[in-house]
């Protein structure tokens, strides 16, 4: 049996293939919409991708599981638990439909669908049985159900579908499920989670790719409470101190359960010349991506331009600053060569940022302005309105400037109402790198910006500066 682990250090993810070797048949668990990891696995292992599906849907990427499937025609199996709210929409008419139990067969190879809800209602695990060594599952994936160290927050409905108090009942049903269906697997079973340390699906990820069930009845922080059967100490536990869901969550829960779109093969970015780009950004038919580290675009960035550090975290990154439901303008990347503005898209794809039409190899002969900033002596001094933390509620909970209100940078551009309209908003992170991303889409919205130079660490630096610490 084959078996990767395709891993997006973007967005913390990993997506799975399973191959049988003896039949050149494989399944692809929980993909992104860049296939090219999947289909060079599958050709440099003479495979056949025959199968596609996904633990549940998911709210941190976009899906390519209709990508796929209309690449390479792979049947589509998705989860068909969860009651009518978390039913696949019509884009996937012709995908089967699984209850828990249903069994995708391929070569030696038996995958069969467990429903694990909790995370969310619909969530299914899958046991492997590679049919060429045992009889018995040796592996489950178990995608945002249990992770190393971690499980799966319940309160992402709550948080980014419009849900209320979903968590309660989530957070319920997942003590239930690790009762009844994880805890039941023998200690050898080998856990294969969607996440790792990072993702916001969680709030203690480890860093480790794969643990067991073992090792997770015997160390991880719920394991006490399972085995005194104390479900409100559990939900206490796992509902205090979750990060801050991103807003875009809320978009890739829509899009995921009604079908994401399919790119089909991708156009050729265009690369541009300052004097063929000019006249674009001028008219505001385009939208530059300034990919480089904060401390260089604060030595001067070009109007209107979006600050989406690449390439790295670019798909992270490009979900807070870009909203495609509001925002039609296509993208120009600052990109060092093509290759590395066709990584760039790839990951912008995968948070369906479908808008890159081109890139430029530098800024020279462009109109450059500083983007305003204030420095941390001097921040008394200005008048202001607001002073925001765009740092998560539980950096803002351990120590923040006085007089700071807290709004994390993955959810300003949907909370525009919480921002006053007129007057200097001073934005800062912990060290400038977040501040800089939400400062560049809040000025494209028109609103007068600075940022704290040297955003938290440059602050508490100076001595007599104490922050504010939340009572516990």
């Amino acid at each position: 049996m084959l078996l990767e682990r395709i891993y997006d250090e973007d967005l913390a993810h990993a997506s799975y293939i399973i191959g049988c070797q003896a039949e050149g048949e494989a399944l692809v668990i929980d993909p992104r919409r860049d296939l090219g990891d999947y289909l060079r696995i599958a050709e440099a292992n003479g495979m056949r991708i025959v199968g596609v599906t996904e633990t549940h849907i998911h709210a941190d990427y976009l899906s390519g599981t209709r990508e796929l499937a209309a690449a390479t025609g792979a049947t589509v199996y998705v989860s068909d638990e969860g009651g009518p709210d978390w039913t696949y929409g019509s884009d996937f008419d012709g995908a089967v439909r699984m209850k828990d139990g249903h069994e995708i067969r391929f070569g030696k190879i038996t995958v069969r669908a467990v429903h694990t809800p909790g995370h969310t209602p619909e969530h299914m695990s899958l046991l492997v049985t590679d049919g060429a060594q045992a009889d018995a599952p040796g592996f489950m994936l178990t995608g945002d159900f249990v992770f190393v160290g971690d499980l799966g927050r319940p309160d992402l409905l709550d948080e980014a579908a419009g849900g209320v108090d979903t968590r309660f009942g989530g957070g319920k049903q997942l003590f239930a499920s690790l009762r009844d269906r994880f805890l039941a697997l023998p200690d050898y079973v080998q856990v294969l989670p969607a996440h790792g340390a990072g993702s916001a699906c969680g709030k203690a990820l480890g860093a480790i790719p794969t643990t067991t069930v073992g090792y997770e009845r015997t160390f991880a922080w719920w394991a006490p409470y399972l085995r005194e059967d104390d479900e409100q100490g559990f939900l206490d536990e796992l509902l205090d101190g979750q990060p801050d869901a991103h807003a875009y969550f809320g978009r890739m829960k829509r899009q995921n359960r009604e079908g994401p779109a399919v790119l089909g093969a991708v156009p050729d970015l265009v690369e541009y010349s300052a004097d063929d780009l000019r006249p674009e950004l001028e008219a505001d038919r385009m939208i530059l991506v300034d990919t480089r580290h904060n401390s260089l675009v604060h030595e001067g960035t070009v109007p209107g331009s979006l600050n989406i550090p690449g390439a790295a975290k670019t798909a992270s990154f490009g979900a807070w600053a870009y909203n495609p439901e509001a925002e039609t303008r296509a993208l120009v990347l600052l990109a060092d060569s093509a290759e590395g503005a066709e990584r760039m898209r790839d990951h912008l794809v995968r948070v369906g940022i479908d808008t890159v039409q081109g890139w430029i190899g530098s800024l020279e002969g462009l109109d450059l302005v500083p983007p305003r900033l204030v420095a941390p002596q001097d921040l008394d001094d200005l008048e202001r309105v607001m002073l925001l933390d765009v740092r998560n509620k539980t950096e803002y909970a351990s120590g923040h400037l006085p007089g700071a209100q807290q709004l994390s940078g993955g959810r300003v551009l949907w909370h525009m109402d919480a921002l006053p309209q007129d007057g200097t908003i001073v934005t800062y992170c912990q060290s400038g790198v977040r501040s800089s991303v939400a400062a560049s889409a809040l000025r494209r919205q028109g609103y007068d910006i600075a940022e704290l130079d040297g955003s938290y660490l440059g602050w508490t630096a100076i001595a007599g500066n104490e922050p504010v610490v939340a009572e516990a």
